[in-house]
């Protein structure tokens, strides 16, 4: 027999790509999408007419209960927040009400309306923050620079909440950066894979970002959701990093993406704007996912730089045009 899997955040890069993957483990599939007037569906272009979409918001308890009600689900995955760091800042009430605050009405309508249901929450690397060692695994202590770091251990700490007071299945997933073509555009590794596709089209000349030394771990989003998936086949909840170990700076990841577009120097296309800095910044990230490799037997299969190219070739594809020669 099938198991179902709710997803929140469906329509999201990890939403979509983890309902491509458990379509294909045969799982039937229901996305929880908020109420707007037209939603984007575009990233589930693929899988589509093949899951359920039902209405629901992490702020709003009734929908939840109702939609947990209804599809009595095996699975439960919770990647739905408000998920951009420096909107976080901007808008750090409405960041708590989604990102912690969120976690906590899911938790509880899965208490109420399918307590045999296993969960997994997205918790995020943002949570380290301000980190005294590296690489960050763990046990590595928290200290969060950012309205959007501090709803994450908020809703980190209520899932271990919710899994020792009811004996509830709900695991922590601690995943560092991890990006690809579905990446929004508000994000840095998207905003530079788009715009150095602009420039190479010539519909741009010029990229305007902030800070370029911050240092992270990025991965490729479709390993991580498999991560996901293993860690809600332990046999135990638990928590799992998910990381390549690797750290390369925002400067680092500009190189190689005017690299695999065929430009050189590409200092001559790059603007700094201190508004783009961060109020307080996260300078390195780096992750040990050595746990989840001994006990899910999960590691990383894409490398920094062919990361890189997989994004800057889909924009390049996306305004049908072909890489340079270098």
């Amino acid at each position: 027999m099938s198991r179902t899997a709710l997803i929140t955040g469906v329509t999201g890069q990890d939403g979509s790509y983890l309902a491509e993957f458990l379509l294909d483990k045969g799982y039937g599939v229901v996305g929880l999408v908020r109420r707007l007037s037209t939603p984007n569906m575009s990233n589930l272009a693929n899988v589509r007419e093949r899951i359920e979409i039902l209405d629901g918001d992490l702020t709003d308890q009734v929908s939840l209960n109702e939609a947990v009600r209804r599809v009595q689900p095996d699975e439960v995955y919770n990647l739905a927040a408000q998920s951009f760091v420096a909107t976080s800042f901007s808008q750090p009430v409405l960041t708590g009400e989604v990102t912690g605050l969120g976690t906590l009405r899911l938790l509880d309508a899965v208490k109420a309306h399918a307590p045999q249901a296993r969960i997994y929450q997205a918790s995020s690397s943002e949570m380290f923050g301000h980190v005294d060692r590296e690489p960050q695994d763990e046990l590595t202590p928290f200290h969060p620079r950012s309205p959007y770091g501090v709803a994450k251990v908020y809703a980190y700490w209520a899932t271990i909440n919710y899994r020792e007071a009811y004996s509830m299945f709900a695991s922590n997933g601690i995943l560092f950066n991890h990006e690809s073509p579905r990446r929004g555009l508000e994000f840095v590794t998207r905003k530079i894979s788009d715009g150095v596709a602009r420039i190479s089209a010539g519909t741009a000349k010029t990229l305007t970002l902030g800070n370029l030394d911050s240092k992270r771990d990025w991965g490729y989003a479709p390993d991580y959701v498999e991560l996901m998936w293993k860690t809600l086949q332990h046999s135990q909840p638990d928590e799992f990093v998910g990381a390549t170990g690797e750290a390369h700076t925002v400067r680092e990841f500009l190189e190689e993406a005017f690299r695999v577009a065929g430009i050189s120097k590409w200092e001559d296309h790059v603007e700094l704007d201190p508004r783009f800095n961060r109020p307080s910044e996260v300078h390195n990230l780096r992750g040990n996912a050595a746990k989840a490799d001994r006990l899910l037997g999960w590691r990383p299969k894409t490398r920094f730089k062919e990361l890189v190219r997989i994004m800057v070739e889909a924009d390049l594809q996306r305004m049908s045009v072909s890489p340079r020669a270098a």
